[in-house]
Protein backbone atom coordinates (compact mmCIF):
# COMPACT_ATOMS: atom_id res chain seq x y z
CA UNK A 1 0.00 0.00 0.00
CA UNK A 2 1.46 3.38 -1.01
CA UNK A 3 2.02 6.05 1.62
CA UNK A 4 -0.07 9.19 1.36
CA UNK A 5 2.33 12.13 0.87
CA UNK A 6 2.26 14.75 3.62
CA UNK A 7 4.34 17.42 5.35
CA UNK A 8 4.74 18.17 9.09
CA UNK A 9 2.07 20.29 10.77
CA UNK A 10 2.97 23.96 10.90
CA UNK A 11 4.85 23.84 7.59
CA UNK A 12 3.66 24.58 4.06
CA UNK A 13 4.46 23.93 0.42
CA UNK A 14 4.61 27.01 -1.80
CA UNK A 15 3.64 26.63 -5.45
CA UNK A 16 4.51 28.98 -8.30
CA UNK A 17 1.78 31.59 -7.58
CA UNK A 18 2.64 31.65 -3.86
CA UNK A 19 6.36 32.03 -4.54
CA UNK A 20 5.72 34.91 -6.95
CA UNK A 21 3.73 36.68 -4.23
CA UNK A 22 6.28 35.92 -1.51
CA UNK A 23 9.09 37.35 -3.59
CA UNK A 24 7.02 40.44 -4.24
CA UNK A 25 7.11 40.96 -0.45
CA UNK A 26 10.82 40.08 -0.17
CA UNK A 27 11.78 42.35 -3.08
CA UNK A 28 9.76 45.24 -1.64
CA UNK A 29 11.51 44.83 1.71
CA UNK A 30 14.95 44.58 0.10
CA UNK A 31 14.37 47.75 -1.92
CA UNK A 32 13.29 49.71 1.16
CA UNK A 33 16.09 48.35 3.37
CA UNK A 34 18.73 49.16 0.76
CA UNK A 35 17.32 52.66 0.28
CA UNK A 36 18.25 53.33 3.93
CA UNK A 37 21.78 51.96 3.53
CA UNK A 38 21.35 48.42 4.91
CA UNK A 39 23.31 45.48 3.42
CA UNK A 40 22.27 41.81 3.36
CA UNK A 41 23.87 38.90 5.26
CA UNK A 42 22.90 35.26 5.89
CA UNK A 43 23.66 32.89 8.78
CA UNK A 44 23.34 29.08 9.03
CA UNK A 45 20.00 27.39 9.70
CA UNK A 46 21.56 25.71 12.74
CA UNK A 47 23.47 27.28 15.61
CA UNK A 48 25.21 25.85 18.63
CA UNK A 49 22.63 25.20 21.35
CA UNK A 50 24.73 27.29 23.74
CA UNK A 51 24.26 30.23 21.34
CA UNK A 52 20.48 29.90 21.42
CA UNK A 53 19.58 28.84 24.96
CA UNK A 54 18.83 31.50 27.56
CA UNK A 55 18.23 34.33 25.08
CA UNK A 56 14.45 34.00 24.62
CA UNK A 57 13.17 33.39 28.13
CA UNK A 58 11.96 30.15 29.63
CA UNK A 59 9.00 29.83 27.27
CA UNK A 60 11.14 30.58 24.22
CA UNK A 61 13.70 27.95 25.20
CA UNK A 62 10.92 25.34 25.24
CA UNK A 63 10.17 26.12 21.59
CA UNK A 64 13.71 25.52 20.32
CA UNK A 65 14.11 22.66 17.86
CA UNK A 66 17.10 20.58 18.92
CA UNK A 67 19.11 18.69 16.30
CA UNK A 68 20.21 15.14 17.08
CA UNK A 69 23.92 14.63 16.43
CA UNK A 70 24.85 11.75 14.16
CA UNK A 71 27.98 10.04 12.88
CA UNK A 72 30.87 8.29 14.57
CA UNK A 73 31.66 11.11 16.99
CA UNK A 74 28.07 12.13 17.71
CA UNK A 75 28.49 11.83 21.47
CA UNK A 76 31.41 14.31 21.42
CA UNK A 77 29.87 16.86 19.04
CA UNK A 78 28.44 20.11 20.46
CA UNK A 79 24.67 20.21 20.66
CA UNK A 80 22.91 22.19 17.94
CA UNK A 81 19.48 23.67 17.30
CA UNK A 82 17.55 25.33 14.49
CA UNK A 83 17.55 29.08 14.83
CA UNK A 84 14.55 30.53 16.72
CA UNK A 85 14.99 34.03 15.31
CA UNK A 86 17.54 36.06 13.35
CA UNK A 87 18.60 38.51 16.07
CA UNK A 88 20.61 36.17 18.31
CA UNK A 89 22.49 34.66 15.33
CA UNK A 90 23.12 38.24 14.17
CA UNK A 91 24.66 39.12 17.55
CA UNK A 92 26.85 36.02 17.29
CA UNK A 93 27.81 37.04 13.73
CA UNK A 94 28.79 40.55 14.85
CA UNK A 95 30.93 39.26 17.73
CA UNK A 96 32.58 36.63 15.53
CA UNK A 97 33.31 38.99 12.62
CA UNK A 98 33.98 42.20 14.59
CA UNK A 99 37.29 42.79 12.82
CA UNK A 100 35.60 42.84 9.41
CA UNK A 101 32.73 45.18 10.30
CA UNK A 102 32.50 48.98 10.22
CA UNK A 103 30.32 50.26 13.09
CA UNK A 104 27.54 51.24 13.21
CA UNK A 105 26.76 48.10 11.21
CA UNK A 106 23.50 48.16 9.27
CA UNK A 107 22.31 44.79 8.03
CA UNK A 108 19.18 43.06 6.85
CA UNK A 109 18.46 39.34 6.69
CA UNK A 110 15.63 37.38 5.03
CA UNK A 111 15.68 33.72 6.09
CA UNK A 112 13.47 31.03 7.67
CA UNK A 113 13.30 30.34 11.41
CA UNK A 114 11.79 27.44 13.33
CA UNK A 115 9.73 27.22 16.51
CA UNK A 116 8.16 24.12 18.09
CA UNK A 117 4.91 26.02 18.56
CA UNK A 118 1.29 24.88 18.34
CA UNK A 119 0.19 25.55 14.75
CA UNK A 120 -2.82 27.83 14.33
CA UNK A 121 -4.06 30.58 12.02
CA UNK A 122 -1.19 32.95 11.34
CA UNK A 123 1.28 30.88 13.42
CA UNK A 124 3.61 28.34 11.85
CA UNK A 125 6.51 26.13 12.95
CA UNK A 126 8.61 27.16 9.97
CA UNK A 127 8.34 30.72 8.75
CA UNK A 128 10.40 33.53 7.29
CA UNK A 129 11.60 36.56 9.18
CA UNK A 130 12.82 39.69 7.45
CA UNK A 131 15.02 41.56 9.91
CA UNK A 132 16.64 44.95 9.65
CA UNK A 133 19.06 46.01 12.42
CA UNK A 134 21.70 48.59 13.18
CA UNK A 135 24.28 47.76 15.84
CA UNK A 136 27.04 49.86 17.36
CA UNK A 137 25.12 53.08 18.07
CA UNK A 138 22.88 54.06 21.03
CA UNK A 139 21.28 56.98 19.16
CA UNK A 140 17.50 56.94 18.92
CA UNK A 141 17.83 58.28 15.39
CA UNK A 142 18.19 54.58 14.63
CA UNK A 143 14.79 53.89 16.20
CA UNK A 144 13.34 56.71 14.10
CA UNK A 145 14.86 55.17 10.97
CA UNK A 146 13.12 51.87 11.73
CA UNK A 147 9.83 53.76 12.10
CA UNK A 148 10.45 55.38 8.70
CA UNK A 149 11.29 52.00 7.16
CA UNK A 150 8.08 50.52 8.57
CA UNK A 151 6.02 53.36 7.16
CA UNK A 152 7.60 53.05 3.71
CA UNK A 153 7.28 49.25 3.54
CA UNK A 154 3.57 49.25 4.28
CA UNK A 155 2.96 52.29 2.07
CA UNK A 156 4.41 50.35 -0.86
CA UNK A 157 2.42 47.24 0.04
CA UNK A 158 -0.79 49.27 0.35
CA UNK A 159 -1.56 48.15 3.92
CA UNK A 160 -2.78 50.52 6.65
CA UNK A 161 -1.02 49.75 9.94
CA UNK A 162 -0.71 50.97 13.52
CA UNK A 163 2.74 51.10 15.13
CA UNK A 164 2.74 50.56 18.90
CA UNK A 165 5.75 51.62 20.96
CA UNK A 166 6.80 51.08 24.58
CA UNK A 167 10.11 50.88 26.47
CA UNK A 168 11.42 47.94 28.49
CA UNK A 169 12.88 50.31 31.09
CA UNK A 170 9.33 51.44 31.79
CA UNK A 171 8.34 47.81 32.35
CA UNK A 172 11.28 47.45 34.75
CA UNK A 173 9.96 50.54 36.52
CA UNK A 174 6.51 48.93 36.79
CA UNK A 175 8.06 45.94 38.57
CA UNK A 176 9.78 48.33 40.97
CA UNK A 177 6.75 50.50 41.78
CA UNK A 178 4.63 47.45 42.58
CA UNK A 179 7.32 46.15 44.93
CA UNK A 180 8.58 43.16 42.92
CA UNK A 181 11.74 44.24 41.06
CA UNK A 182 12.88 40.60 40.90
CA UNK A 183 9.70 39.63 39.00
CA UNK A 184 10.23 41.84 35.93
CA UNK A 185 10.53 38.83 33.60
CA UNK A 186 7.38 37.20 35.00
CA UNK A 187 5.48 40.47 34.76
CA UNK A 188 6.70 41.08 31.19
CA UNK A 189 5.83 37.56 30.01
CA UNK A 190 2.32 37.89 31.47
CA UNK A 191 1.69 41.39 30.08
CA UNK A 192 2.86 40.25 26.65
CA UNK A 193 -0.23 38.00 26.45
CA UNK A 194 -2.79 40.70 27.20
CA UNK A 195 -4.13 40.88 23.62
CA UNK A 196 -4.54 37.10 23.49
CA UNK A 197 -5.98 36.25 26.93
CA UNK A 198 -7.26 39.55 28.37
CA UNK A 199 -6.34 41.56 31.46
CA UNK A 200 -8.07 39.27 33.98
CA UNK A 201 -6.11 36.22 32.83
CA UNK A 202 -2.90 38.29 32.84
CA UNK A 203 -3.54 39.28 36.45
CA UNK A 204 -4.25 35.65 37.37
CA UNK A 205 -0.92 34.61 35.84
CA UNK A 206 0.95 37.31 37.78
CA UNK A 207 -0.66 36.11 41.01
CA UNK A 208 0.45 32.56 40.18
CA UNK A 209 4.00 33.86 39.72
CA UNK A 210 4.02 35.25 43.27
CA UNK A 211 2.79 38.84 42.98
CA UNK A 212 0.39 40.02 45.67
CA UNK A 213 -3.13 41.32 44.95
CA UNK A 214 -1.91 44.77 46.08
CA UNK A 215 0.90 44.69 43.50
CA UNK A 216 -1.47 43.63 40.72
CA UNK A 217 -3.83 46.44 41.74
CA UNK A 218 -1.00 48.96 41.19
CA UNK A 219 -0.43 47.66 37.66
CA UNK A 220 -4.06 47.55 36.49
CA UNK A 221 -4.53 51.32 35.87
CA UNK A 222 -1.39 51.28 33.74
CA UNK A 223 -2.57 48.33 31.64
CA UNK A 224 -5.99 49.92 31.19
CA UNK A 225 -4.72 53.45 30.55
CA UNK A 226 -6.44 55.37 27.77
CA UNK A 227 -5.86 58.71 26.12
CA UNK A 228 -3.03 60.04 24.03
CA UNK A 229 0.72 60.15 24.50
CA UNK A 230 0.74 63.13 26.87
CA UNK A 231 -1.94 61.67 29.18
CA UNK A 232 -0.16 58.32 29.42
CA UNK A 233 3.21 59.93 30.04
CA UNK A 234 1.76 62.14 32.80
CA UNK A 235 0.29 59.04 34.48
CA UNK A 236 3.61 57.18 34.30
CA UNK A 237 5.73 60.10 35.52
CA UNK A 238 3.40 60.44 38.47
CA UNK A 239 3.95 56.79 39.35
CA UNK A 240 7.68 56.55 38.58
CA UNK A 241 9.21 59.83 39.75
CA UNK A 242 11.17 59.31 42.95
CA UNK A 243 10.41 55.58 42.93
CA UNK A 244 12.12 54.11 39.87
CA UNK A 245 15.12 55.82 38.26
CA UNK A 246 15.16 53.14 35.53
CA UNK A 247 11.51 53.74 34.76
CA UNK A 248 12.09 57.50 34.48
CA UNK A 249 14.98 56.86 32.06
CA UNK A 250 12.59 54.83 29.92
CA UNK A 251 10.06 57.67 29.95
CA UNK A 252 12.77 60.13 28.92
CA UNK A 253 13.68 57.87 26.01
CA UNK A 254 10.04 57.69 24.95
CA UNK A 255 9.79 61.49 25.07
CA UNK A 256 12.85 61.76 22.82
CA UNK A 257 11.66 59.12 20.35
CA UNK A 258 8.14 60.51 19.98
CA UNK A 259 9.68 63.95 19.52
CA UNK A 260 11.81 62.62 16.65
CA UNK A 261 8.75 60.94 15.11
CA UNK A 262 6.86 64.23 15.20
CA UNK A 263 9.81 66.13 13.73
CA UNK A 264 10.14 63.60 10.88
CA UNK A 265 6.50 64.10 9.90
CA UNK A 266 5.53 60.43 10.19
CA UNK A 267 1.99 60.05 8.85
CA UNK A 268 1.47 56.42 9.90
CA UNK A 269 -0.50 56.18 13.17
CA UNK A 270 1.88 55.64 16.11
CA UNK A 271 0.78 55.18 19.72
CA UNK A 272 2.32 54.61 23.14
CA UNK A 273 1.03 51.24 24.37
CA UNK A 274 1.97 50.72 28.03
CA UNK A 275 0.80 47.09 27.88
CA UNK A 276 3.22 46.27 25.06
CA UNK A 277 5.94 44.01 26.45
CA UNK A 278 7.54 41.87 23.68
CA UNK A 279 8.34 38.64 25.54
CA UNK A 280 11.97 38.25 24.46
CA UNK A 281 14.38 38.78 27.34
CA UNK A 282 17.11 40.57 25.40
CA UNK A 283 15.22 43.85 24.83
CA UNK A 284 16.42 46.74 27.02
CA UNK A 285 14.94 49.92 25.53
CA UNK A 286 12.34 50.88 22.93
CA UNK A 287 10.09 48.07 21.74
CA UNK A 288 7.85 48.05 18.66
CA UNK A 289 4.86 46.13 17.36
CA UNK A 290 2.87 46.64 14.15
CA UNK A 291 -0.78 45.69 13.64
CA UNK A 292 -2.74 45.68 10.39
CA UNK A 293 -5.73 48.01 10.74
CA UNK A 294 -8.02 46.42 8.15
CA UNK A 295 -7.38 42.71 8.70
CA UNK A 296 -7.68 40.66 11.89
CA UNK A 297 -4.39 38.91 12.61
CA UNK A 298 -1.63 39.03 15.23
CA UNK A 299 1.28 41.44 15.01
CA UNK A 300 2.90 41.51 11.57
CA UNK A 301 6.07 43.26 12.63
CA UNK A 302 7.97 43.74 15.88
CA UNK A 303 11.32 44.52 17.44
CA UNK A 304 13.25 46.72 19.81
CA UNK A 305 16.58 47.83 21.29
CA UNK A 306 19.02 45.41 22.88
CA UNK A 307 22.07 46.69 24.75
CA UNK A 308 23.68 43.52 26.06
CA UNK A 309 23.21 40.82 23.44
CA UNK A 310 26.68 40.81 21.89
CA UNK A 311 28.23 40.88 25.38
CA UNK A 312 27.14 37.25 25.77
CA UNK A 313 29.48 36.44 22.88
CA UNK A 314 32.44 38.44 24.20
CA UNK A 315 31.70 41.84 22.68
CA UNK A 316 30.32 44.01 25.50
CA UNK A 317 29.09 47.59 25.30
CA UNK A 318 27.61 47.37 21.79
CA UNK A 319 24.02 48.55 21.56
CA UNK A 320 21.70 47.54 18.74
CA UNK A 321 18.13 48.02 17.61
CA UNK A 322 16.11 46.19 15.00
CA UNK A 323 12.71 45.27 13.71
CA UNK A 324 11.45 42.06 12.13
CA UNK A 325 8.82 41.87 9.38
CA UNK A 326 6.74 38.68 9.53
CA UNK A 327 6.58 37.76 5.85
CA UNK A 328 4.06 34.95 6.33
CA UNK A 329 1.57 37.10 8.21
CA UNK A 330 2.09 39.99 5.79
CA UNK A 331 1.34 37.52 3.00
CA UNK A 332 -1.92 36.51 4.70
CA UNK A 333 -2.90 40.18 5.10
CA UNK A 334 -2.18 40.96 1.43
CA UNK A 335 -4.22 37.94 0.33
CA UNK A 336 -7.09 38.87 2.66
CA UNK A 337 -7.15 42.47 1.45
CA UNK A 338 -6.52 41.52 -2.21
CA UNK A 339 -3.46 43.78 -2.33
CA UNK A 340 -1.13 41.72 -4.52
CA UNK A 341 -0.62 43.28 -7.96
CA UNK A 342 -2.13 41.44 -10.90
CA UNK A 343 0.20 39.42 -13.12
CA UNK A 344 2.75 38.38 -10.49
CA UNK A 345 2.19 34.71 -11.25
CA UNK A 346 2.91 35.03 -14.99
CA UNK A 347 6.35 33.56 -15.67
CA UNK A 348 6.63 34.19 -19.42
CA UNK A 349 5.45 37.22 -21.41
CA UNK A 350 5.10 35.40 -24.71
CA UNK A 351 4.67 31.77 -25.73
CA UNK A 352 5.99 30.65 -29.11
CA UNK A 353 3.60 28.01 -30.38
CA UNK A 354 5.25 24.89 -31.80
CA UNK A 355 4.06 24.32 -35.38
CA UNK A 356 6.67 21.68 -36.24
CA UNK A 357 10.42 21.03 -36.17
CA UNK A 358 11.32 23.56 -38.89
CA UNK A 359 9.13 26.29 -37.40
CA UNK A 360 10.52 25.69 -33.89
CA UNK A 361 14.08 25.95 -35.21
CA UNK A 362 13.16 29.21 -37.01
CA UNK A 363 11.95 30.94 -33.82
CA UNK A 364 14.95 29.92 -31.67
CA UNK A 365 17.12 32.96 -32.57
CA UNK A 366 14.07 35.26 -32.20
CA UNK A 367 13.41 33.90 -28.72
CA UNK A 368 17.06 34.47 -27.78
CA UNK A 369 16.96 38.05 -29.11
CA UNK A 370 13.82 38.83 -27.09
CA UNK A 371 15.30 37.33 -23.92
CA UNK A 372 18.43 39.45 -24.44
CA UNK A 373 16.11 42.49 -24.63
CA UNK A 374 14.52 41.62 -21.28
CA UNK A 375 11.40 39.76 -22.46
CA UNK A 376 10.55 36.43 -20.82
CA UNK A 377 9.91 33.80 -23.49
CA UNK A 378 8.70 30.19 -23.62
CA UNK A 379 8.67 27.85 -26.60
CA UNK A 380 6.08 25.08 -26.42
CA UNK A 381 8.15 21.89 -26.41
CA UNK A 382 5.99 19.72 -28.69
CA UNK A 383 4.09 20.11 -31.95
CA UNK A 384 0.58 19.78 -30.50
CA UNK A 385 -2.89 20.99 -31.42
CA UNK A 386 -3.15 24.77 -31.19
CA UNK A 387 -6.06 24.47 -28.76
CA UNK A 388 -3.80 22.65 -26.32
CA UNK A 389 -1.13 25.31 -26.67
CA UNK A 390 -3.65 28.11 -26.13
CA UNK A 391 -4.94 26.32 -23.04
CA UNK A 392 -1.38 26.08 -21.74
CA UNK A 393 -0.84 29.83 -22.18
CA UNK A 394 -4.15 30.53 -20.43
CA UNK A 395 -3.37 28.20 -17.51
CA UNK A 396 -0.01 29.89 -16.91
CA UNK A 397 -1.30 33.42 -17.41
CA UNK A 398 0.98 34.08 -20.40
CA UNK A 399 -0.45 37.25 -22.02
CA UNK A 400 0.91 36.83 -25.59
CA UNK A 401 1.21 33.95 -28.04
CA UNK A 402 3.24 33.90 -31.27
CA UNK A 403 2.08 31.49 -33.99
CA UNK A 404 4.43 31.20 -36.95
CA UNK A 405 4.12 28.83 -39.92
CA UNK A 406 5.35 28.64 -43.50
CA UNK A 407 3.94 32.07 -44.49
CA UNK A 408 5.67 33.89 -41.60
CA UNK A 409 8.94 32.08 -42.29
CA UNK A 410 8.79 32.93 -46.00
CA UNK A 411 8.04 36.61 -45.32
CA UNK A 412 10.48 36.96 -42.39
CA UNK A 413 7.55 38.19 -40.28
CA UNK A 414 6.77 37.45 -36.64
CA UNK A 415 3.08 37.07 -35.71
CA UNK A 416 2.07 37.96 -32.13
CA UNK A 417 -1.37 37.97 -30.53
CA UNK A 418 -2.45 39.72 -27.32
CA UNK A 419 -4.65 37.10 -25.66
CA UNK A 420 -6.49 39.62 -23.48
CA UNK A 421 -7.46 42.16 -26.17
CA UNK A 422 -7.37 39.88 -29.22
CA UNK A 423 -5.09 42.34 -31.04
CA UNK A 424 -2.78 40.60 -33.50
CA UNK A 425 0.20 42.14 -35.31
CA UNK A 426 3.04 41.16 -37.61
CA UNK A 427 6.57 42.54 -37.26
CA UNK A 428 9.72 42.23 -39.35
CA UNK A 429 11.90 39.75 -37.50
CA UNK A 430 14.71 42.30 -37.29
CA UNK A 431 12.61 44.95 -35.55
CA UNK A 432 13.17 43.70 -31.98
CA UNK A 433 12.48 47.15 -30.51
CA UNK A 434 8.96 47.32 -32.00
CA UNK A 435 8.25 43.74 -30.92
CA UNK A 436 9.34 44.54 -27.35
CA UNK A 437 7.18 47.69 -27.26
CA UNK A 438 4.15 45.62 -28.26
CA UNK A 439 4.90 42.97 -25.62
CA UNK A 440 5.34 45.57 -22.88
CA UNK A 441 1.86 47.10 -23.30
Amino acid sequence: MSQKPSIPKGTRDFGCPEMARRYYIFDTLRDVFRSFGYAQIETPAMEGLDTLLGKYGEEGDKLLYRIQNSGEKAALAPEKGLRYDLTVPFARFVAQHRGEIAFPFKRFQIQPVWRADRPQKGRYREFYQCDVDVIGSPSQLNELELVQITQEVFRRLGVSVLLKINNRKVLTGLAEICGFPDKVVDITVAIDKIDKIGIDAVEAEMLEKGLTPEAVKVLRPVLESKGGFEEKMALMRGLMTGVSAEGVRGLDELDELFGLIAAAGISMPVELDLSLARGLNYYTGAIFEVKALDWQIGSICGGGRYDNLTGIFGLPGVSGVGISFGADRIYDVLVGLDKFPAGLESVATVLFANMGAAEAAWVLPLASALRAAGISVEIYPESAKLRKQFDYADAKGIPFISINGENEMAGNKLNIKNLASGEQKEFPIGDIAAICNFLRV
